[in-house]
């Protein structure tokens, strides 16, 4: 019986014996999860573009005592600011204890999520068919999009410069939108072609109406008639639609699955689920951190985080810049000294599609935040590829907080591959290490997340706000 214990307890001390983590979590866990995940829901559910989840974020983030920060005004230990970039992405700060000189404890994740995106010149008719022509945006499957519920939303400018606010599909009563697809009775051809090549992005087109301007003779009365609807709800032309940013999502709320609601579907979940992590636990922190703690809550990731919007932009340097200078700090010095976890999904290990999977470096559902060394494709293009150093000290982080985690890779080494923002903070001399919550259906109009999992996430961007060093 002793040599059995000496063994069990060197198989303890050696081995990395990975486990789910509801055999690891105490039960008085599973009240605050539950608690974390409804708010989590109901977030998602009012926020499915990334205007709308600044919107809602600026909301919560000011009932929670953060200030918009304008540049030049003091700051002292304590204070909560945030900056509103354009709309589209957000930034804010809990300025801490130590000087900026000493470094920062940075969380970015984005808030742009796969979607089908109106062309500027969208509205047609065809054969008695109203029409809006749309430009998928982000990596997607393309046949997922057709014969699901649609909404529109977003915003038109108008040449006043006036902005309208366009939503479609999102209350009860509204009428939804639909891409069509052949019946499978004369689908004969369509199925002999490739997956990727059987549904063309031209023929994303989403259906609008079919019922004629009555006492209209035009070719295009079915058209006019759409206009028309559109003009007297909100005032727009046609025009106005090529200065319009208006997005097709999912005409569906986050709900939980499973027969044991451990899960949590919804449209979003990449990025917002480690986006909602990133922010909340900034809000939920209970006392000033040693370090500032900044959340960067970027737009454009899934096109390359370019633009004004995107983590590639100036902006975030501005805003540091802006913070470094109230304690005059040079924003390099900040920068050398800082940490920052590149909160974004990895890739949840699917049994019905294990041949695309590395079982022994995939990420599992309920065993907690994954942490990726790096990302990218193949070769590791495309990644930040942190250091050992990087990822022994986030380990520590971690265990000291009794955070669950586990390592990731997105698949196979020449299955495919994927990218983060970690590239473009690593690029700012930044430490750098990738993080996030494991998925199920990927970019999919309807991803599956584990709860454990969201809430592990959040715990662990609260040990990495609260760090000393």
């Amino acid at each position: 019986m002793e040599e059995n214990n000496e063994l069990k307890k060197l198989r303890e001390t050696l081995l990395d014996d990975r486990k789910n983590g509801y055999d690891r979590t105490p039960p008085v866990r599973d009240d605050a999860m539950e608690d974390y995940c409804r708010d989590y829901k109901k977030f998602l559910s009012c926020a499915k573009t990334e205007r709308e989840s600044v919107r809602e974020l600026v909301k919560q983030a000011e009932a929670a005592g953060f200030k918009p920060f304008v540049r030049g005004m003091e700051l002292k230990t304590g204070d909560k600011v945030y900056r509103n970039n354009r709309g589209k992405s957000l930034l804010l700060a809990h300025i801490g204890k130590k000087p900026l000189d000493q470094g920062t404890q940075i969380s970015a994740a984005h808030i742009d999520s796969p979607r089908l995106d109106l062309k500027p010149n969208p509205l047609y008719q065809d054969t008695e068919l109203a029409y809006f022509k749309t430009h998928y945006y982000g990596g997607i499957r393309k046949y997922q999009w057709s014969t699901i519920p649609l909404e529109l939303h977003g915003v038109v400018a108008l040449k006043d410069g006036n902005l309208v606010e366009v939503s479609v599909g999102e209350d009860d009563d509204d009428p939804r939108l639909v891409i069509t697809d052949l019946l499978p009775h004369l689908g004969g051809e369509q199925n002999k072609k490739p997956l990727g090549e059987a549904f063309s992005g031209e023929s994303m087109n989403l259906l609008l109406g079919s019922r004629p301007l009555t006492g209209d003779e035009k070719p295009d009365r079915v058209k006019l008639a759409v206009m028309k609807i559109l003009y007297e709800k909100y005032g727009i032309t046609e025009s106005d639609l090529t200065s319009a940013e208006l997005e097709a999502v999912p005409a569906w709320n986050a709900c939980d699955v499973g027969l044991d609601r451990s899960m949590i579907g919804a449209y979003g979940h990449d990025d917002r689920v480690c986006a909602y992590a990133a922010f909340r636990a900034l809000l939920d922190l209970d006392e000033t951190p040693a370090k500032t703690s900044v959340c960067i809550l970027a737009d454009k990731e899934e096109i390359g985080s370019d633009g004004v919007t995107g983590m590639q932009s100036a902006a975030f340097d501005t805003f540091m810049e802006d913070l470094c200078d109230t304690q005059s700090v040079p924003v390099r010095a900040c920068y050398e000294q800082s940490f920052c976890l590149s909160a974004d999904v990895t890739a949840a290990f699917d049994p019905d599609f294990a041949e695309v999977y590395e079982k022994r470096n995939a990420a599992f559902l309920n065993h907690g935040i994954g942490l990726c060394k790096y990302t990218g494709a193949r070769g590791k293009a495309g990644s930040s590829d942190a250091s050992a150093e990087i990822v022994a000290y986030v380990r520590e982080l971690f265990d000291q907080d009794g955070v669950l985690w586990q390592i990731a890779e997105l698949g196979k080494v020449d299955a495919g591959g994927g990218g983060t923002v970690a590239m473009y903070m690593a690029n700012r001399n930044i430490n750098t290490l990738d993080a996030g919550v494991p998925v199920l259906s990927m970019h999919s109009p309807f991803e599956t997340v584990s709860k454990l999992d969201c809430y592990e996430t959040y715990r662990g961007m609260k040990a990495v706000y609260r760090a000393e060093n």
